[in-house]
């Protein structure tokens, strides 16, 4: 019987991925990291949102070590390299991710989720870069992505001193944008990712795809992207006809 390790559900447009190894803290081993690539190339036409989610207790507790202490330097390499595929895939696939935390959201489980354009977590998440701890560096995106968030310099000092940050830390520094009850999670970030889908396509698309590149450039280039994402988004039929909802519905108001 083959083991379920990601499982994944569609409801109207919104496209729900779980990672599905509870007793092992979803802790990423080579064969979920395949399951999750293969959930991720595999949303159905037509999905406006992602949202990400994990049975149990936890999150994600990060790279499967037992895995990893096997690996040659090339095969770390290639491997890190993989993940750096599947999760820029997350990011800049065009579709909106909302990640639903809890628990351990430790190494390549932080990795992972900063992968994501919303964050939501509840009271008992734990934010942890111990791969210094392990003798290790990390492979997953985190010296991009997770530095980009909270800075270089936190995310050294987390990596030195391996320190645990809980939920409230972590969103004054911007690792989750909201915090919620004990077991609210999941449904906050079906809240938001119905709001999403009520977005333009396009837009989203635009906000999720330009965004993350314009803060790789120049402030020049990034700017003259702006202007040009700007000229896709704004000219198509789409918003012309919701501008034009909008302004009617202006109208009455002001005439009532």
């Amino acid at each position: 019987m083959t083991e379920t390790l990601v499982k994944t559900s569609l409801d109207d447009s919104i496209y729900t991925i779980t990672l599905a190894r509870p007793e092992k803290r979803n802790a990423v081993s080579d064969r979920l990291l395949g399951a999750l690539k293969e959930a991720v190339v595999a949303a159905p036409e037509g999905t406006r949102v992602i949202i990400l989610a994990a049975e149990g207790k936890h999150f994600c507790a990060g790279l499967d070590l037992a895995e990893h202490q096997h690996r040659e330097p090339f095969g770390v390499m290639q491997h890190s390299r993989g993940w750096h595929r599947i999760f820029d895939r997350l990011q800049n696939g065009g579709i909106p991710v909302v990640a639903a935390m809890q628990g351990a959201v430790i190494g390549g489980g932080l990795e992972l989720a900063s992968a994501a354009h919303v964050r939501v977590a509840e009271p008992n998440t734990l934010y942890q870069l111990p791969e210094g701890r392990h003798g290790i560096f990390v492979g997953g995106g985190a010296s991009v992505r997770v530095a980009n968030i909270i800075g270089a310099g936190r995310m050294c000092e987390m990596m030195l001193t391996g320190r645990l940050m809980d939920a409230d830390e972590g969103q004054r520094l911007g690792l989750s944008h909201y915090v919620v009850g004990e077991g609210e999670s999941l449904a906050k970030a079906r809240q938001l990712a119905e709001r999403i889908a009520e977005n333009a396509p396009m837009a989203n698309w635009a906000m999720v795809s330009a965004i993350s590149r314009i803060g790789d450039m120049s402030s020049d280039d990034g700017l003259f992207v702006e202007s040009l994402t700007a000229a896709l988004t704004q000219t198509s039929p789409e918003v012309a006809e919701r501008i034009g909802e909008f302004l009617t519905r202006k109208d009455k108001g002001l005439r009532t």
